[in-house]
């Protein structure tokens, strides 16, 4: 329900090895909310998006999912991640089956729903996404933007509670993009919940309610409002002042 609390992420920590990866992660979700993840390259925004999937375990904090504790193999993986989605860089599609299979599968595996609910669900999805032409294309017959958009249809089809977004744009040549960012908007705009991690700053600034900052090793020094964490920053006074200097001088110089 929009406004509740869906996720409570609570002093996460990962390394691998001797090398911390995420250190002392806060923040929280609420349904509805557009929470988008951005920061350098290699400062754990993946991590920690397969951490609050379970494809990776933290080392030491909690995730809250309304209220219970999923670290330490205590939930169904499988289950939960039917409420907690993922669509990912590299697509994960499968294969060897066609478009509409590959939205059908996780609904008859996992939710239990026969063939014929599972496809007028699968359809809808597709249509939503742009891609109900396609049905019985292969992957390999997709361009990367509609291989992306199947994958978000697929995630949608489980109908999801939270659905993350791994950098989803970040393996599809420039003309491919906007067709992806397009179907996200408009996820956005009906309420969904979503995390995503993206490079799009532009994206993030128009469709998040709220920003969390990745710097380097792993740390959050925080986040807010996108308004605050995305707009251009000021130069100093100083600077500003010997801008205005400059400026001057060189007009007034003979």
């Amino acid at each position: 329900m929009k406004g509740d609390r869906i996720l409570d992420i609570r002093h996460l920590s990962k390394t691998f090895g001797s090398n911390p990866v995420l250190r002392d992660i806060d923040f929280s979700v609420n349904g509805g909310d557009v929470t988008c993840i951005i920061g350098a390259s290699g400062s754990g925004k993946s991590t920690l998006l397969r951490c609050l999937n379970i494809l990776e375990t933290p080392t030491t904090g909690e995730i809250l999912y309304h209220g219970e504790n999923i670290v330490g193999g205590k939930v169904n993986a499988a289950q939960y991640r039917s409420k907690v989605g993922m669509v990912f860089q590299s697509f994960n599609l499968f294969n060897n089956m066609n478009v509409l299979d590959n939205c059908m599968i996780g609904q008859t595996r996992v939710l239990k729903k026969n063939k014929e609910e599972a496809k007028k669900n699968a359809m809808y999805y597709l249509e939503k996404v742009g891609m109900a032409p396609y049905i019985n294309a292969k992957p390999r017959q997709l361009s990367g933007g509609q291989k992306q958009r199947v994958a978000i249809a697929r995630a949608l089809a489980m109908e999801p509670e939270l659905l993350l977004f791994d950098e989803p744009t970040s393996a599809l040549d420039p003309q491919m993009v906007g067709e992806v960012l397009e179907v996200m908007r408009k996820l956005a705009g009906e309420g969904l919940t979503m995390i995503i991690v993206t490079h799009e700053m532009a994206f993030a600034r128009d469709v998040s309610s709220r920003v969390v900052f990745m710097a380097g090793r792993g740390r959050s020094p925080g986040g807010g409002a996108p308004g605050e964490c995305l707009k251009p920053p000021r130069p100093p006074p100083q600077k500003m002042f010997r801008r205005g200097f400059r400026r001057v001088t060189k007009k007034t110089s003979f």
